[in-house]
């Protein structure tokens, strides 16, 4: 269901490529990161965040979502997933995939990574501005409100700067997808101005186990 073979246009005969023909083999994105989050669920330390007994790893409750409640309503649907290190890996893992000669379909379902180095950017360039002044000031904890809405904001920025930097190229999606733009761009980005602000350190002081980032 995860792996097939496709002929790509060009090509005559079968499913074996025929002349002119090119077979790739496709891989569903969902298919790798099924294996990441479900193959390393147990590395995840205890008090993280758990539905039917199953750890979370990243993924945070955030009490905004707490008055949502409506019929039906359940645990996991106050909860925001990030899952930063997963997609880190699932991210890491396509380039050698895609070098044996796989395609990755559906790339799109994948998220920017809420980390420090893009989230700093943010709030470097002002595009994110925080409410007080503690933001900055004081250390918070990665389950911390100013953390989850922080990193919540990230996700959604990036997804608002990758379609930037697709129109002023001329790039669509498949050709620019947003992996690009955080390796090359808002990533490598955020450390340099990290670095010429702070000696390398982000704007916001954040207390983590090292699971997180």
């Amino acid at each position: 269901r995860t792996v097939s073979k496709v002929e790509e246009e060009g090509g005559e005969g079968g499913e074996g490529g025929g002349e002119g023909g090119v077979t790739k083999r496709v891989m569903e994105v969902e298919a790798l990161w099924q294996v990441v989050i479900e193959g390393f669920e147990a590395v995840w330390p205890e008090g993280r965040t758990k539905v039917d007994g199953y750890s979370l790893g990243d993924a945070w409750h955030h009490p905004a979502l707490v008055g949502y409640k409506q019929e039906g309503y359940k645990q996991e649907d106050a909860v925001v997933p990030f899952h930063k290190l997963s997609q880190w890996l699932t991210y890491s893992l396509m380039e050698p995939l895609q070098s044996a000669g796989f395609a990755i379909a559906n790339l799109k379902l994948m998220t920017g990574l809420p980390e420090y180095r893009n989230g700093g950017l943010l709030l470097d360039l002002g595009m994110l501005v925080p409410k007080h002044s503690s933001v900055t000031s004081s250390s918070h904890a990665v389950e911390s409100e100013v953390i989850v809405e922080w990193r919540a904001l990230i996700v959604a920025c990036l997804d608002v700067i990758g379609q930037k930097v697709r129109e002023k190229l001329g790039k669509t999606e498949a050709e620019l997808p947003l992996v690009a733009v955080l390796q090359g761009g808002t990533w490598t980005a955020g450390r340099k101005i990290a670095k010429e602000k702070r000696g390398g350190l982000p704007p916001i002081n954040i207390i983590s186990d090292g699971t997180v980032f």
